[in-house]
């Protein structure tokens, strides 16, 4: 790219409960290193959305979450962005956001950004608290290897037929509405319960973002074509990052660890 890579990180004041502005630095710093220039940008929700490549929205609480979802109705860039081929990856409430609807603290449901065709509404059971690993499902976009983190939320999402599941449950909870299925993925946009942060974790997921973000033209997913896959970001040395994902899917799974792929499928 001839200009900047720009990474935005939505209403971090808003957004910025678990940690996951994390996802933005991680996505920034794998650029960099692979010699691109980048402008990561705290975009609080005082001022107008920024123009970015790749936008990163985190967990918040309830009250938060809805103040977030109309200003980002209001503000229309993020939709903007994301028809023109922006990268959106959306966690916990975020994602939630980037739905077509999701609870408030009351129950009563309050409209979302609708870049995904998904439906959240409050749990009845126990909230959903601890580690989740699971399998990319078979349409889910690149090579990726098990995934791996943690959730904390009280919602249960319900994925229309315009999206595809980004993985199936292992171990955790995910979406919550009994398809065994976590996240959900519609072009350039992905949305998952897990923190992490996630990219931490699951730095092959990081670099088919940047992927997305450095390549020309769109990309049409699902229905998604591994032959198709176009590598834009050169391999890296991500032993680091492998040992933590085997420590955590290790506790995770147990004896079913072998059950899970631990590293990119090549």
């Amino acid at each position: 790219m001839t200009t900047p890579l720009r990474i935005a990180v939505v209403y971090p004041d808003l957004l910025g409960t678990y940690g996951d502005g994390g996802n933005g630095l991680i996505l920034a710093r794998r650029a960099q290193w692979r010699g691109t220039e980048v402008v990561l940008a705290q975009a609080t929700s005082d001022v107008g959305l920024p123009e970015a490549d790749i936008y990163c929205l985190g967990g918040g609480e309830d009250g938060p979450q809805v103040r977030a979802a109309r200003s980002l109705i209001e503000d229309g860039t993020l939709t903007r962005r994301a028809g023109a081929g922006a990268v959106v990856l959306a966690v916990c409430a975020g994602y939630q956001i980037v739905g077509k609807t999701f609870p408030g603290a009351d129950g009563m449901l309050h409209e979302g950004v609708g870049l995904l065709d998904i439906a959240t509404a409050k749990g009845s059971g126990p909230r959903a608290v601890g580690e989740v690993a699971g399998e990319p499902s078979e349409d889910a976009p690149g090579a990726l290897p098990a995934l791996t983190g943690f959730e904390n939320h009280g919602g249960t999402t319900t994925l229309g037929p315009g999206v595809t599941p980004l993985a199936r449950v292992v171990y955790g909870v995910g979406n919550g509405d009994g398809s065994g299925t976590e996240g959900a993925v519609s072009g350039r946009v992905i949305g998952t319960y897990l923190h992490g942060p996630l990219l931490a974790r699951n730095p092959a997921l990081a670099d088919l973002l940047l992927d997305w973000a450095l390549a020309d033209g769109p990309v049409e997913v699902p229905p998604h074509d591994p032959a198709s896959d176009r590598v834009v970001v050169a391999p890296f040395d991500d032993s680091a990052a492998d040992a933590l994902r085997e420590e955590r899917l290790a506790a995770t799974m147990g004896s079913r660890r072998g059950r899970v792929r631990l590293r990119r499928r090549r």
